[in-house]
This record gives C-alpha cells, structure tokens and sequence, in this order.
C-alpha cells in the first residue's frame, strides 16, 4: 500500500495556539495516515505566519518535495516491564484524508530550527496526548534510518509524493495515551503480535518492516 508522510494542517492548532504541523504518519501513513513523518500533517498555513517563519504555502511545499529530500522523525511507543524489557507496542490507527483506515506509527517532519528531540517530542504528544509521557534520553538515537523513495523498489519504504529520509526510534511511555488529531486509537499488542504478517499488511509505506527492525533492535523479537 503507498504510504505518505504526514503533513502539517492549517486547521489544527497546537496547544499555544499556533498551526500544527505534524508529518505524523512515513507520512500519508505516513502520515497522516501513511506518511512516515508528520511535522503536522496535511497543508501548510498561509505565508507569513508569524508564529512560524518556517511555514511554507502549498505551492513552496510542493516545490521542495521535488528537489529536496524531507526530514521526518517517527517512533515506536513501547511500555517496559521493571528491568527495561519491552512487554507491549502501540500501535496507531489512523484515518487518511481519503477516508481509508490503516496502521502506523507516530510520525512527522523536522521543523526549521527545531532539534530532533523536539521534533520527537512534539509528535509523540500530538498523537499519544500530553499524558502519554515519553521517556526521551538527552541524546536520542535512532534504531535506524528510513528513506521513502516516490518510486516503487528503491528501499523497502514508499512514499508517492516525494523523497523522504527518516530517523525512527523506539520511545518508552509511562503515562495514558489518549490519541488525537487523525489518530483515532492505539491499540497495544504483545511484540510477537506487532512483528507479525497479518500487521504488516495492516500497515502502509513498509511500516511493517519498520516494527520488526525496531523490535529487533530492542532485542523484543524471539
């Protein structure tokens, strides 16, 4: 399944009032939905935001999509047991703006100015909710790096609309998740089952080969 990289929407607003811009998600699925980032998700505000200098009209998005590689950062929540080992996996069920359900994984692109751990950060509370409570290191490390190619077979992740590199990470939370913006839920699963075929062709872009290196990296698969 074509999988995209989620992209701001000039509706949605973060939480100090200015416009999200998710990427949350590998996009479409990426994503939203498919995309395997979302900075935001879909559109882009009008120029000049003052709250964001780094906004880009839709015309300018496009534009840099089709010279430029994108950054996006996407994440796996996981919930720990009292030595570190992962017990369960969250993952999202999303709605795409052409109204198709499918599986995925927090994500969203890099802003302009913005550390990736921010980036990280901020996706993971605008999908999982302000509750969910990551467990961020100083310094994080990606378990890999996913490149989403606008053309069938180059790597084992797709992205339609354009060339997308992203760092993906595994992110323990603590707190309640209670998804929101176009995560409808997350469903949590033993490692076993979020590793398994019938969850991969759930899951769009090649998400699902995304998991099974994510719990591998974790030592998580048996």
């Amino acid at each position: 399944m074509p999988v995209r990289t989620p992209d701001p929407d000039p509706n949605e607003r973060d939480d100090e009032g200015a416009p999200r811009d998710p990427l949350g998600g590998i996009g479409s699925s990426f994503g939203r939905a498919g995309h395997p980032v979302g900075d935001g998700s879909f559109g882009s505000p009008a120029p000049g935001n003052a709250s964001n200098p780094g906004w880009l009209t839709d015309i300018e998005l496009a534009e840099a999509r089709r010279r430029l590689p994108m950054l996006y950062v996407e994440a796996l929540p996981v919930r720990t047991d009292g030595v570190g080992l992962v017990t369960e996996v969250g993952i999202l069920l999303r709605a795409t703006p052409l109204g198709e359900i499918t599986r995925s994984l927090v994500s969203g692109r890099v802003r302009y100015g913005e550390t990736v751990r921010d980036a990280l950060f901020r996706h993971l509370e605008n999908d999982l909710g302000p509750m969910a409570f990551p467990l961020l290191p100083p310094q994080p490390v990606p378990f890999t790096v996913a490149e989403y190619f606008p053309i069938p077979g180059v790597s084992p992740f797709f992205d339609d609309r354009q060339h997308a590199v992203s760092l993906a990470f595994v992110v323990p939370v603590t707190g309640t998740c209670e998804p929101r913006q176009d995560a409808l839920e997350v469903t949590w699963m033993s490692p076993q089952e979020a590793a398994s075929d019938s969850l991969a062709d759930e899951m769009e872009g090649g998400r699902g080969t995304l998991v099974r290196l994510a719990l591998a990296s974790v030592g998580a698969l048996r």
